[in-house]
């Protein structure tokens, strides 16, 4: 299904502003949760993010991508002092399509010096990171990656399979793509200067994330090294001991994905002008 098919609706839930804490030039931070049935993760993950007093404040934007559960309605439910909204998928279209939804929905609202935060809706990505990506910004990068391969990083809580995935596509993504210091190519939990993003977006528009599986983390960073972003990383100790139910990543499939997506990279031209 076409994502222009997709029933995108955005309404705000429970708005009450944040206490404001120590100034930063980085602005309000959008948090991008795309979620497929994800109404037992996300209560406590949208508690964590109400507790975190943020320079400039935060808005989140879950978007359910089809859930055949109370997803939405938890959403829409909201959490008192933060401010939600919901953007939804009346049918499951992949995870490609959720953070290209919710991009274009934060992207639309945010300010040239905001920061658009992507990260996993099932808890497993710790929100009190969220300060240290908008310093980050604030200090000149443009994206910055919570990764699990550096120092201070840790995967140890996921699955043997998951960590087997990630570290072997990791060690491939370096030797065989042009994008300098980036240790963990398939992270979930990114934050990206919004100006960035206008940038690659007025260029790709709804091409900005063609893929439908976790591949479009690695296919929107490529993308974004045609804008010749500073990238950095932070570390992420991954707390896959939160996660509730069974994971949605499927290993074959997802390494087919990978391999597809070097393939269409080596034979894709680079953009004719410069983003």
């Amino acid at each position: 299904m076409a994502l222009e098919e997709a029933e995108v609706r955005i309404r705000p839930v429970s708005v009450v502003p944040l206490a404001g804490s120590a100034t930063l030039t980085a602005g309000r931070a959008h948090v991008v949760l795309p979620a497929y049935n994800e109404e037992g993760s996300l209560p406590p993950l949208l508690g964590r993010l109400a507790a975190l007093s943020l320079a400039g404040g935060l808005t989140v934007w879950v978007v359910d991508d089809g859930s055949r559960d109370a997803t939405a309605a938890t959403a829409e439910r909201g959490v008192e002092g933060l401010d939600v909204r919901l953007v939804r998928h009346p049918v499951n279209l992949g995870l490609g399509r959720a953070v290209q939804s919710g991009l274009r929905a934060a992207l639309e609202d945010a300010g040239t010096d905001d920061v658009v935060v992507v990260m996993d809706a099932d808890d497993t990505h710790d929100p009190g990171l969220i300060p240290l990506l908008q310093q980050e910004i604030a200090a000149g990068a443009d994206v910055v990656i919570c990764s699990r391969f550096v120092d201070g990083g840790d995967d140890t809580t996921a699955p043997f399979g998951r960590r087997m995935l990630s570290r072997g596509a990791g060690a491939l993504f370096r030797h065989t793509l042009d994008v300098e210091g980036v240790r963990d190519f398939t992270s979930g939990f990114r934050a990206y200067r919004a100006s960035l993003l206008r940038r690659a977006a007025d260029h790709w528009g709804e091409r900005l994330v063609e893929e439908q599986g976790f591949a479009c983390m690695v296919e929107l960073l490529l993308k974004l090294r045609h804008c010749d972003p500073v990238i950095a990383e932070i570390p992420l100790p991954l707390r896959y001991d939160r996660k509730q139910g069974a994971s949605k990543l499927r290993l074959r499939r997802t390494v087919g994905q990978y391999v597809k997506l070097l393939a269409r990279d080596r034979l894709s031209p680079a953009p004719f002008r410069k983003l």
